[in-house]
């Protein structure tokens, strides 16, 4: 089975028109969207009907939870609880509602899908070095091989051999994942990358073949951000998109 996983999204159109495009040539047969479909960007109603279109294998990310108010912003910087704000006044009743009704966590065979880290899908920790990940490997259930997860915005493979007690992080975006091993991957960002790469990330996975590939493609940054300008959004939040930061 061939997998399409997206995550942090947020409300960025034309970055995740062009992450669709791309899979369209992947023969995706399931496709699992891993939150933060809304904040920052000028289209959130316009991506939450993409996504509900794509699959119904969706989690929310902390965005989603305070754009609907079930997070308190107080934790964000002042752009992104500016961006909550403006999202919240600009949702649709119905896409209120879809948000509000997601859950934080999914199971899909031996995938398990979350935002943030498995220990603690409702704190939101950040993934990021290689300590970080390691504790979060005894968390995943027994049958899980695969945890997916995006929220740092910065692609990444980390790879736990359990019978060496050995956690690694692999060095590349494309792996050849191995059947005595485990795996949390971060899939990157569709629409706010933040690893000096402008270009939106997604993830491709194969089960048959165990190859997991994390892939970049090009977008129209300019228009993505003339949208965020003339919303009213703070400029930054158009500026870093030119240089994925």
């Amino acid at each position: 089975m061939r997998y399409g996983i997206i995550s942090d999204i947020h409300g960025n159109l034309e970055a995740f028109d062009a992450v669709l495009e791309a899979l369209e040539q992947e023969d995706i047969e399931v496709y699992l969207c891993l939150g933060d479909i809304v904040g920052y960007g000028a289209n959130p109603n316009e991506c939450l009907g993409r996504v509900w279109e794509l699959t119904s294998e969706v989690i929310a990310g902390n965005h989603d939870h305070a754009a609907v108010g079930k997070l308190d912003i107080i934790s964000f910087n002042h752009m992104a609880a500016e961006a909550a704000l403006w999202t919240m006044q600009h949702l649709t009743r119905t896409a209120r509602h879809y948000l509000r009704e997601l859950p934080l966590t999914r199971r899909h065979g031996h995938i398990l899908a979350v935002h943030g880290a498995p220990t603690q899908p409702d704190k939101w920790p950040y993934l990021i070095t290689l300590d970080q990940v390691a504790v979060e490997f005894p968390a995943l259930p027994d049958d899980t091989t695969l945890c997916v997860v995006g929220h740092t915005h910065t692609p990444g493979i980390f790879e736990m051999n359990d019978a060496e007690e050995d956690c690694r992080h692999i060095h590349g975006y494309t792996y050849q994942m191995q059947s005595e091993c485990r795996y949390i991957v971060n899939v990157g960002s569709v629409g706010q990358p933040r690893d000096g790469d402008s270009r939106a990330a997604f993830c491709v996975y194969d089960t048959e073949t165990y190859l997991l590939e994390i892939k970049r493609t090009t977008y129209d940054i300019e228009s993505a951000q003339k949208k965020i300008c003339r919303a009213g959004l703070p400029d930054m939040l158009a500026e870093r998109l030119a240089y994925g930061q």
